[in-house]
């Protein structure tokens, strides 16, 4: 199999990427169920191939202040992935883990705020790094999150200009977290190098 953009994916190897996308889902709700000591139900998610800019229409414009937590991984695949979060799914995640009452976060993140939603972050990139470990036995190292609080405009363009030298698209999972009768929206991004795809494919026995 060789090189390919990511808009020249078949229909079967994007099935292959929804499937991962499905269980790494409820491998995250199930991990954060725990971390907050309760049930997390997490909708299906929305997956789809999107331009950036695009994505910064969909988390709200690119002047729309968000969290974003971006890992970088290493060993059998390499590339990077992001969650970003708005400012209110971002209060409500940390209001429930830190047993606070409802409330909108404003201004900087404390230290605390910031280790949570780090950590939090951590979780759900863990939880599709196990996906895709356990559908093709690769080995895959995430390296320490990065949390940055900006506008989306200013966080997308780190992955961007990382991810403009393998297409001008990427592969977003939007995702909907309910504990507690409060919805937060979360947005994954996976951003897998072009040899990343294609040993994926080659471990599952798809070739070209």
């Amino acid at each position: 199999m060789g090189e390919i953009r990511i808009e020249e994916l078949s229909e079967i190897e994007f099935d292959v990427l929804k499937e991962i996308s499905n269980i790494g889902t409820g491998n995250a709700a199930t991990a954060i169920s725990k971390m907050l000591d309760g049930k997390v139900e997490i909708e299906i998610p929305i997956i789809r191939f999107l331009n950036f800019d695009e994505i910064s229409q969909i988390v709200g414009g690119a002047e729309k202040e968000v969290i974003g937590i971006l890992v970088t991984l290493e060993q059998d695949i390499d590339g990077m992935m992001m969650f970003v979060l708005d400012k209110q799914s971002a209060s409500i995640v940390v209001n429930r883990i830190l047993g606070r009452p409802p409330e909108m976060i404003c201004g900087e993140l404390s230290e605390m705020e910031n280790s949570v939603l780090t950590e939090f972050g951590n979780i759900i990139a863990g939880s599709y790094l196990s996906a895709i470990s356990k559908l093709t036995g690769l080995v895959i190292a995430p390296n320490v999150p990065a949390l940055s609080n900006d506008m989306a405009g200013a966080i997308l363009s780190v992955p961007a200009i990382e991810f403009g030298k393998v297409s001008d698209r990427v592969l977003l999972i939007q995702s909907v977290f309910d504990t507690d009768n409060q919805k937060a929206e979360g947005f994954f991004i996976l951003i897998p190098t072009l040899n990343a795809f294609d040993t994926i494919f080659r471990k599952l026995g798809l070739s070209r």
